[in-house]
């Protein structure tokens, strides 16, 4: 499966925009959202989750909306090779995002990363996707504006637009088209490769997506929780119960 800029053509022509190199790219209105593909799509979302909060939630959730998904994988990260080992095991990791996503049917928990001895890199496990969904159902990778600038240094980066389309979330008014940090590698495949409509593929296109900015970090909760301060309304009360009753991130 080989994904090109002629790939990303969307479905609804009235959507596209032009992919010619230095184009101002423009975002879709966050009220308009995009026509499903004849194949039911699935999203993807990994991460850490040390711990879950409703930073990840909202993304999730306005993502899956914006593209007409009933299924989002959360992924929770087994040994991520990009930062050092979470300091909370595993099995409460895992925890923690099942009673997160309880009550949402869209939201489905996906074991398989923390199920693994080594390390866990994303284009590993889409590929492990792609062998159980075939090659033309689309998936869509979630990630916020930081997680793609920093694409370029992921394991075998350029792959992934073989395996899914990538999904941006970002704050309202960011222009991330323009941003410094995007290198010119990662320019160039954001201008053959973005799209503000459905595209008829299984993989290969970009979409940048404004969501509702909540400034929420899973390290502000930790240091807020070690400190003995409150950390409510900005994780799941589910999660707040189960991180007291398990003694996780106690003041120090």
């Amino acid at each position: 499966m080989h994904a090109d800029a002629q790939c990303c053509k969307p479905a609804n022509e009235a959507h596209s925009l032009p992919l010619t190199p230095h184009a101002s790219l423009n975002l879709t209105p966050r009220s308009s959202l995009l026509t499903p593909h004849s194949q039911h799509a699935i999203g993807v979302l990994g991460g850490t989750f040390d711990p879950i909060h409703f930073g990840h939630l909202r993304m999730a959730e306005e993502l899956a909306e914006a593209l007409a998904l009933d299924e989002v994988r959360i992924i929770p990260a087994g040994q991520p090779p990009h930062r050092a080992s979470p300091r909370t095991p595993a099995k409460h990791r895992l925890e923690m995002a099942r009673l997160a996503i309880a009550g949402n049917p869209r939201l489905k928990l996906d074991e398989r990363e923390v199920q693994q001895a080594r390390a866990s890199y994303t284009v590993d496990t889409l590929a492990a996707l792609r062998q159980e969904l075939g090659n033309e159902r689309p998936v869509w990778l979630f990630m916020g504006a930081d997680a793609f600038l920093g694409l370029t240094t992921w394991k075998e980066w350029q792959r992934l637009f073989d395996l899914a389309h990538i999904a941006v979330a970002h704050r309202p008014g960011y222009r991330l088209a323009q941003s410094d940090a995007l290198n010119d590698g990662l320019r160039q495949e954001l201008e053959r490769r973005h799209i503000s409509g459905t595209p008829d593929t299984a993989a290969g296109c970009i979409l940048l997506r404004p969501i509702t900015q909540l400034d929420i970090a899973a390290t502000d909760i930790r240091s807020r929780l070690q400190e003995g301060r409150s950390a409510r309304y900005l994780t799941p009360d589910s999660v707040l119960d189960y991180i007291q009753k398990n003694r996780l991130y106690s003041p120090v």
